[in-house]
Protein backbone atom coordinates (compact mmCIF):
# COMPACT_ATOMS: atom_id res chain seq x y z
CA UNK A 1 0.00 0.00 0.00
CA UNK A 2 1.05 3.79 -0.94
CA UNK A 3 1.46 6.23 1.64
CA UNK A 4 0.81 10.16 1.01
CA UNK A 5 2.42 10.57 4.13
CA UNK A 6 3.91 9.17 7.32
CA UNK A 7 4.99 10.45 10.21
CA UNK A 8 7.31 8.72 12.67
CA UNK A 9 7.69 9.66 16.40
CA UNK A 10 7.42 13.31 15.12
CA UNK A 11 8.03 16.29 17.45
CA UNK A 12 7.53 19.92 17.66
CA UNK A 13 8.48 22.27 20.49
CA UNK A 14 8.77 26.35 20.48
CA UNK A 15 10.81 28.28 22.93
CA UNK A 16 8.82 31.02 24.65
CA UNK A 17 9.89 34.66 24.34
CA UNK A 18 12.19 36.27 26.83
CA UNK A 19 8.95 38.15 28.04
CA UNK A 20 6.73 35.64 28.15
CA UNK A 21 9.42 33.47 30.41
CA UNK A 22 9.30 36.43 32.81
CA UNK A 23 5.46 36.16 33.17
CA UNK A 24 5.49 32.89 33.15
CA UNK A 25 8.62 31.71 35.50
CA UNK A 26 7.22 28.93 36.98
CA UNK A 27 5.93 27.30 33.68
CA UNK A 28 7.95 25.42 31.46
CA UNK A 29 10.05 27.47 29.15
CA UNK A 30 9.10 25.24 26.25
CA UNK A 31 5.68 24.98 24.43
CA UNK A 32 5.05 21.38 23.38
CA UNK A 33 3.23 22.08 19.57
CA UNK A 34 3.22 18.13 18.63
CA UNK A 35 4.43 15.10 20.48
CA UNK A 36 5.28 11.66 19.25
CA UNK A 37 2.70 12.07 16.07
CA UNK A 38 2.52 8.68 14.40
CA UNK A 39 0.11 9.29 11.06
CA UNK A 40 -0.28 6.96 8.15
CA UNK A 41 -1.93 8.90 5.47
CA UNK A 42 -3.14 6.75 1.83
CA UNK A 43 -2.56 7.72 -1.17
CA UNK A 44 -5.76 8.89 -2.76
CA UNK A 45 -7.73 8.91 0.62
CA UNK A 46 -9.39 12.42 1.82
CA UNK A 47 -7.79 12.24 5.59
CA UNK A 48 -8.84 15.33 8.33
CA UNK A 49 -6.95 16.38 11.63
CA UNK A 50 -9.94 17.31 13.79
CA UNK A 51 -9.14 19.42 17.03
CA UNK A 52 -9.77 22.99 18.95
CA UNK A 53 -7.46 25.92 17.91
CA UNK A 54 -4.31 25.25 19.10
CA UNK A 55 -4.04 21.64 18.64
CA UNK A 56 -1.24 21.33 16.54
CA UNK A 57 -2.75 20.59 13.24
CA UNK A 58 -1.26 24.06 11.35
CA UNK A 59 1.79 23.29 13.01
CA UNK A 60 2.10 19.64 11.59
CA UNK A 61 0.51 20.97 8.08
CA UNK A 62 3.92 23.58 8.02
CA UNK A 63 5.79 20.58 8.46
CA UNK A 64 4.78 18.58 5.98
CA UNK A 65 4.64 21.44 3.42
CA UNK A 66 8.34 22.39 4.23
CA UNK A 67 7.26 25.81 5.52
CA UNK A 68 8.57 24.37 9.67
CA UNK A 69 11.22 21.88 10.92
CA UNK A 70 10.65 19.39 13.41
CA UNK A 71 12.30 19.33 16.21
CA UNK A 72 12.91 15.32 15.84
CA UNK A 73 11.01 12.74 14.37
CA UNK A 74 10.66 11.84 10.46
CA UNK A 75 8.42 12.97 7.97
CA UNK A 76 7.48 11.48 4.59
CA UNK A 77 5.42 13.50 1.72
CA UNK A 78 5.05 10.77 -1.09
CA UNK A 79 8.04 8.43 0.26
CA UNK A 80 10.07 11.84 0.50
CA UNK A 81 11.51 13.18 3.63
CA UNK A 82 10.37 16.78 4.08
CA UNK A 83 13.78 17.98 5.66
CA UNK A 84 16.41 16.28 3.48
CA UNK A 85 14.83 16.84 0.17
CA UNK A 86 11.86 19.70 0.73
CA UNK A 87 12.35 21.23 -3.06
CA UNK A 88 11.52 17.80 -4.27
CA UNK A 89 8.81 17.64 -1.88
CA UNK A 90 7.21 21.18 -3.16
CA UNK A 91 6.79 19.64 -6.97
CA UNK A 92 4.18 17.33 -5.24
CA UNK A 93 2.09 19.17 -2.98
CA UNK A 94 0.34 22.74 -2.42
CA UNK A 95 -1.25 24.59 0.85
CA UNK A 96 -4.29 26.16 0.91
CA UNK A 97 -4.98 28.04 4.47
CA UNK A 98 -8.53 29.52 5.81
CA UNK A 99 -8.13 33.23 6.01
CA UNK A 100 -5.21 33.56 3.98
CA UNK A 101 -4.47 36.77 1.48
CA UNK A 102 -4.23 35.00 -1.95
CA UNK A 103 -2.51 37.51 -4.10
CA UNK A 104 -1.68 41.00 -5.00
CA UNK A 105 -4.20 43.76 -4.73
CA UNK A 106 -3.23 45.54 -8.22
CA UNK A 107 -4.09 42.09 -10.35
CA UNK A 108 -7.56 40.62 -10.80
CA UNK A 109 -8.38 37.00 -10.27
CA UNK A 110 -7.76 35.49 -13.39
CA UNK A 111 -4.11 37.14 -13.39
CA UNK A 112 -3.55 35.95 -10.21
CA UNK A 113 -4.36 32.59 -10.91
CA UNK A 114 -1.73 32.63 -13.95
CA UNK A 115 0.88 33.84 -11.56
CA UNK A 116 0.98 31.24 -9.64
CA UNK A 117 0.47 28.76 -12.22
CA UNK A 118 3.48 30.30 -14.12
CA UNK A 119 5.20 29.79 -10.45
CA UNK A 120 5.02 26.01 -10.90
CA UNK A 121 5.93 26.42 -14.63
CA UNK A 122 3.14 25.10 -15.66
CA UNK A 123 2.56 25.95 -20.12
CA UNK A 124 0.28 28.70 -21.00
CA UNK A 125 -1.84 27.00 -22.58
CA UNK A 126 -2.04 23.99 -19.97
CA UNK A 127 -2.60 27.10 -17.29
CA UNK A 128 -5.06 28.89 -19.24
CA UNK A 129 -7.33 25.52 -19.62
CA UNK A 130 -7.07 24.85 -15.91
CA UNK A 131 -7.69 28.33 -15.03
CA UNK A 132 -11.40 28.25 -16.94
CA UNK A 133 -12.07 25.10 -15.27
CA UNK A 134 -11.76 26.35 -11.77
CA UNK A 135 -13.71 29.40 -12.78
CA UNK A 136 -16.25 27.43 -14.43
CA UNK A 137 -16.61 24.63 -11.49
CA UNK A 138 -16.48 27.18 -8.60
CA UNK A 139 -19.28 30.02 -10.26
CA UNK A 140 -16.41 32.78 -10.56
CA UNK A 141 -16.43 33.47 -14.21
CA UNK A 142 -18.12 36.67 -13.59
CA UNK A 143 -15.58 37.65 -11.91
CA UNK A 144 -12.43 36.87 -13.82
CA UNK A 145 -11.64 40.24 -14.31
CA UNK A 146 -12.42 41.46 -11.06
CA UNK A 147 -9.37 43.16 -9.01
CA UNK A 148 -8.47 41.12 -5.63
CA UNK A 149 -9.26 43.85 -3.54
CA UNK A 150 -13.35 44.73 -5.04
CA UNK A 151 -13.82 40.68 -3.92
CA UNK A 152 -15.72 39.38 -0.75
CA UNK A 153 -14.18 37.84 2.23
CA UNK A 154 -16.48 34.48 0.67
CA UNK A 155 -14.93 35.32 -3.61
CA UNK A 156 -10.94 35.68 -2.46
CA UNK A 157 -11.05 32.78 -0.64
CA UNK A 158 -13.04 30.68 -3.20
CA UNK A 159 -9.80 32.36 -5.25
CA UNK A 160 -7.96 31.01 -2.75
CA UNK A 161 -8.73 27.54 -3.24
CA UNK A 162 -8.56 27.47 -7.00
CA UNK A 163 -4.77 29.24 -6.38
CA UNK A 164 -4.18 25.84 -4.25
CA UNK A 165 -5.51 23.61 -7.15
CA UNK A 166 -4.10 25.32 -10.30
CA UNK A 167 -0.91 23.50 -10.21
CA UNK A 168 -2.93 20.57 -9.93
CA UNK A 169 -0.69 19.17 -7.07
CA UNK A 170 -0.41 14.99 -6.02
CA UNK A 171 -0.99 16.04 -2.60
CA UNK A 172 -2.93 19.54 -1.28
CA UNK A 173 -2.78 20.40 2.83
CA UNK A 174 -6.31 22.20 2.98
CA UNK A 175 -5.67 24.36 6.72
CA UNK A 176 -9.38 25.07 7.73
CA UNK A 177 -10.64 26.36 4.16
CA UNK A 178 -14.19 27.41 5.12
CA UNK A 179 -13.13 28.99 8.00
CA UNK A 180 -15.42 32.22 8.31
CA UNK A 181 -16.96 31.28 5.10
CA UNK A 182 -20.89 31.30 4.35
CA UNK A 183 -22.70 27.94 3.93
CA UNK A 184 -23.44 28.66 0.42
CA UNK A 185 -19.53 28.99 -0.18
CA UNK A 186 -18.23 26.58 2.11
CA UNK A 187 -20.51 23.95 0.13
CA UNK A 188 -19.30 25.11 -3.14
CA UNK A 189 -15.87 24.63 -1.83
CA UNK A 190 -16.19 20.91 0.21
CA UNK A 191 -17.83 19.98 -3.63
CA UNK A 192 -15.11 20.74 -5.50
CA UNK A 193 -12.37 19.27 -3.50
CA UNK A 194 -14.42 15.89 -3.47
CA UNK A 195 -14.90 16.27 -7.54
CA UNK A 196 -11.39 16.78 -8.01
CA UNK A 197 -9.99 13.82 -5.65
CA UNK A 198 -12.56 11.44 -7.22
CA UNK A 199 -10.80 12.59 -10.53
CA UNK A 200 -7.47 10.62 -10.02
CA UNK A 201 -6.83 8.00 -7.31
CA UNK A 202 -3.04 8.96 -6.51
CA UNK A 203 -4.27 12.26 -5.30
CA UNK A 204 -4.44 13.15 -1.61
CA UNK A 205 -5.89 15.37 0.82
CA UNK A 206 -5.46 16.08 3.95
CA UNK A 207 -7.95 18.59 5.16
CA UNK A 208 -7.74 20.28 9.03
CA UNK A 209 -11.03 21.61 10.30
CA UNK A 210 -12.77 22.18 13.56
CA UNK A 211 -15.71 21.78 11.80
CA UNK A 212 -16.95 18.15 13.36
CA UNK A 213 -20.37 18.55 10.56
CA UNK A 214 -17.28 19.13 7.71
CA UNK A 215 -15.11 16.16 8.82
CA UNK A 216 -18.00 14.04 8.85
CA UNK A 217 -19.12 14.94 5.29
CA UNK A 218 -15.76 14.65 3.87
CA UNK A 219 -12.92 12.37 5.26
CA UNK A 220 -12.38 8.99 4.68
CA UNK A 221 -10.32 8.65 8.18
CA UNK A 222 -9.73 11.14 10.36
CA UNK A 223 -7.23 11.89 13.64
CA UNK A 224 -8.39 13.59 16.33
CA UNK A 225 -5.46 15.62 17.91
CA UNK A 226 -5.29 17.80 21.01
CA UNK A 227 -2.78 19.23 22.63
CA UNK A 228 -0.29 17.99 19.94
CA UNK A 229 -1.23 14.29 20.73
CA UNK A 230 -3.31 12.17 18.53
CA UNK A 231 -5.44 10.73 20.71
CA UNK A 232 -7.42 8.44 17.87
CA UNK A 233 -7.36 8.01 14.38
CA UNK A 234 -10.34 5.86 12.30
CA UNK A 235 -13.16 6.51 9.81
CA UNK A 236 -15.91 8.88 11.20
CA UNK A 237 -18.37 5.89 11.61
CA UNK A 238 -15.99 3.75 13.69
CA UNK A 239 -15.80 6.59 15.26
CA UNK A 240 -19.51 7.21 16.21
CA UNK A 241 -20.10 3.34 16.66
CA UNK A 242 -17.61 3.33 19.47
CA UNK A 243 -20.15 5.53 21.91
CA UNK A 244 -23.17 2.96 20.63
CA UNK A 245 -23.27 1.55 24.54
CA UNK A 246 -22.85 4.64 25.93
CA UNK A 247 -26.74 7.28 26.72
CA UNK A 248 -25.70 10.78 25.12
CA UNK A 249 -28.07 13.63 26.29
CA UNK A 250 -28.36 17.26 24.78
CA UNK A 251 -30.08 19.51 27.23
CA UNK A 252 -31.20 23.24 26.68
CA UNK A 253 -31.17 25.40 29.66
CA UNK A 254 -31.64 28.99 30.99
CA UNK A 255 -28.36 28.57 33.20
CA UNK A 256 -25.18 31.19 33.16
CA UNK A 257 -21.83 30.02 32.64
CA UNK A 258 -21.44 29.78 36.66
CA UNK A 259 -20.81 26.82 38.16
CA UNK A 260 -20.59 24.58 35.04
CA UNK A 261 -17.85 22.21 36.16
CA UNK A 262 -20.09 20.36 39.16
CA UNK A 263 -22.20 18.22 36.53
CA UNK A 264 -19.09 17.00 35.61
CA UNK A 265 -19.70 15.39 38.95
CA UNK A 266 -22.47 14.07 39.28
CA UNK A 267 -23.43 9.98 39.42
CA UNK A 268 -23.14 7.89 36.47
CA UNK A 269 -21.90 10.92 34.05
CA UNK A 270 -18.93 9.94 31.85
CA UNK A 271 -18.01 13.02 30.40
CA UNK A 272 -19.53 16.47 30.35
CA UNK A 273 -19.26 19.47 28.16
CA UNK A 274 -21.47 22.85 27.68
CA UNK A 275 -21.36 25.81 24.99
CA UNK A 276 -23.01 29.27 26.01
CA UNK A 277 -24.86 31.32 23.61
CA UNK A 278 -25.53 35.09 25.47
CA UNK A 279 -27.02 36.23 22.73
CA UNK A 280 -30.33 33.88 23.60
CA UNK A 281 -29.67 33.71 26.99
CA UNK A 282 -29.44 29.82 26.85
CA UNK A 283 -26.58 26.90 27.82
CA UNK A 284 -26.33 23.56 25.98
CA UNK A 285 -24.94 21.15 27.60
CA UNK A 286 -23.78 17.59 26.64
CA UNK A 287 -24.13 14.42 28.67
CA UNK A 288 -22.42 11.40 27.83
CA UNK A 289 -23.57 8.85 31.09
CA UNK A 290 -22.86 5.43 31.74
CA UNK A 291 -26.47 4.39 31.70
CA UNK A 292 -29.65 5.96 30.86
CA UNK A 293 -31.06 5.84 34.00
CA UNK A 294 -28.50 8.40 35.27
CA UNK A 295 -30.22 11.28 33.40
CA UNK A 296 -32.52 11.18 36.60
CA UNK A 297 -29.52 12.53 38.57
CA UNK A 298 -28.84 15.02 35.62
CA UNK A 299 -32.28 16.57 35.79
CA UNK A 300 -32.53 16.58 39.65
CA UNK A 301 -29.36 18.68 39.90
CA UNK A 302 -30.20 21.40 37.29
CA UNK A 303 -33.00 21.60 39.25
CA UNK A 304 -31.33 22.03 42.43
CA UNK A 305 -29.40 24.86 40.67
CA UNK A 306 -33.01 27.05 40.27
CA UNK A 307 -32.81 26.58 36.45
CA UNK A 308 -35.34 25.04 33.86
CA UNK A 309 -35.11 23.06 31.23
CA UNK A 310 -35.88 24.43 28.08
CA UNK A 311 -35.60 20.72 26.15
CA UNK A 312 -33.81 17.45 26.52
CA UNK A 313 -33.25 14.92 23.71
CA UNK A 314 -31.35 11.75 23.66
CA UNK A 315 -29.36 11.25 20.47
CA UNK A 316 -27.01 9.50 17.91
CA UNK A 317 -23.45 9.44 18.85
CA UNK A 318 -22.11 12.56 16.73
CA UNK A 319 -18.44 13.32 16.19
CA UNK A 320 -18.62 16.23 18.71
CA UNK A 321 -19.20 13.43 21.01
CA UNK A 322 -16.43 11.38 20.20
CA UNK A 323 -14.56 14.53 20.93
CA UNK A 324 -16.25 15.21 24.20
CA UNK A 325 -15.60 11.36 25.18
CA UNK A 326 -11.76 11.65 24.64
CA UNK A 327 -10.66 14.97 25.98
CA UNK A 328 -13.64 16.04 28.13
CA UNK A 329 -14.66 19.06 26.88
CA UNK A 330 -16.40 20.51 23.34
CA UNK A 331 -14.77 22.27 21.17
CA UNK A 332 -16.09 25.70 21.58
CA UNK A 333 -14.58 25.72 24.93
CA UNK A 334 -11.12 26.35 23.73
CA UNK A 335 -12.77 28.77 20.27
Amino acid sequence: MNYAVETFDLNRTFKLKKEKKEKNKNENSKVIALENVNLKIHEGELFGLLGPNGAGKTTLIKILSTLLLPTSGTALVDGIDVVKYPEEVRKRINMVTGGEHCGYGILNVRETLWMFSQLYGIPNKKANEKIGELLKILDMEKFAKTKIGKLSTGMRQKLNVMRGFVCDPKIIFLDEPTLGLDVQVSRDVRKYVKTWLAEDPERTVLLTTHYMAEADELCDRLAVIDQGKVLVCDSPQNLKKSLTKDAIFHIEVNLTLNGMEKFGEIPGVKKFAYEHKSHIGRTFLKFILEDESAISHVTESISDNGSKIVSLSKVEPSLEDVFVALVGRGLQDEN
